[in-house]
């Protein structure tokens, strides 16, 4: 097994197909198996754990190039397929992918890691707002981090616009309908044979369409529950942190500042990273993460 503290510098359009010493695999859960890349150091058994929760339209694959690094550092890197996504089954039921409905299954998923053992919870995007939804319902983690993630709903921008004209065009055509109307759009050919283009259109089409209609439907209604959340972490003293890419699109900059400023911390910004800094910028973003997670898991 590859060990080495220092972190990868990969090019960004092959960044979700970087090597690693991860092993495909599942870990179980409430709503049975899900998808993961679990990569652990030689001695593992008490390490604490980076459980990585991705986004609407991710995967695990998304987490890549922050697996050897991760593991490097001495801690059990987990990312994981939500229900729904890519390689995990999930149910035919749209209700079931909000993050009220899916946060009781990442907490399924972290008490069966905690049982001797520190969990830190990484939820980017979408997964972000699952991970406060399993903070909410008790997960017992020993630190939160929120990447590129919002308080609420979308309720204007590009990505407002695209889930509100694509849930009808995927209702009635089908993903790849939906998928290969978008690249066309875009100016890319969706049938482009480089790996990185193939594994993007394989992985949508493989996720449920029910989980992309459910998620994507949260995503334009979520509530804000940055309230309810300060009050739980506050309560149970569980350390947070805000980061985002320096150019991220998704929830404004502002609105992501005011959402850590509730929460009792900071926003710090990914220089060179966008909505997706794992995969953008993920040296800059291991340079942000790493001293985090070495000073809340030696305080445990």
């Amino acid at each position: 097994m590859t060990e080495s503290s220092a972190p990868l510098r990969v090019a960004s359009s092959h960044a979700q197909l970087t090597p690693s010493v991860a092993l495909r695999t599942v870990v179980e859960s409430s709503a049975g198996p899900l998808a993961a890349l679990v990569a652990s150091p030689e001695d593992s058994a008490t390490a604490a754990v980076v459980l990585l929760v991705p986004g609407y339209t991710g995967s695990k694959e998304d987490f890549a190039p922050l697996l050897d690094p991760l593991v490097g550092a001495g801690f059990v890197a987990i990312a994981i397929d939500q229900p729904g996504q890519n390689e995990s089954a999930g149910p035919d039921d749209e209700t079931a992918y909000t993050p009220t409905a899916l946060g009781p299954v990442i907490t399924s998923v972290i008490e069966g890691l905690a049982l001797d053992r520190t969990v830190i919870l990484l939820g980017h995007s979408f997964g972000g707002l699952v991970s406060r939804a399993a903070v909410l319902d008790g997960a017992p983690i020993g630190g939160l981090i929120l990447l590129c993630s919002g308080p609420a709903a979308f309720s204007h921008g590009n990505r407002y616009d695209a889930l509100t004209a694509g849930a009808p065009v995927l209702r009635t055509h089908g993903a790849a309908a939906l998928y290969d109307g978008g690249q066309r759009a875009a100016g890319l050919d969706p049938q482009d044979p480089a790996p990185l283009a193939q594994f993007l259109r394989r992985r949508f089409l493989a996720s449920s369409e029910a989980a992309l209609l459910g998620m994507g439907q949260a995503l334009l209604t979520e509530p804000d529950r940055t309230d309810e959340l300060a009050a739980e972490l506050d309560q149970r003293r569980i350390p947070v942190r805000v980061i985002a890419g320096e150019a991220d699109d998704a929830w404004p900059l502002d609105v992501q500042r005011g959402m850590a400023r509730t929460l009792g911390t900071e926003l710090q910004l990914v220089p060179g990273g966008a909505h997706s800094p794992a995969v953008e910028a993920p040296h800059a973003l291991l340079d942000l993460l790493l001293p985090l997670l070495r000073s809340w898991t030696s305080q445990q």
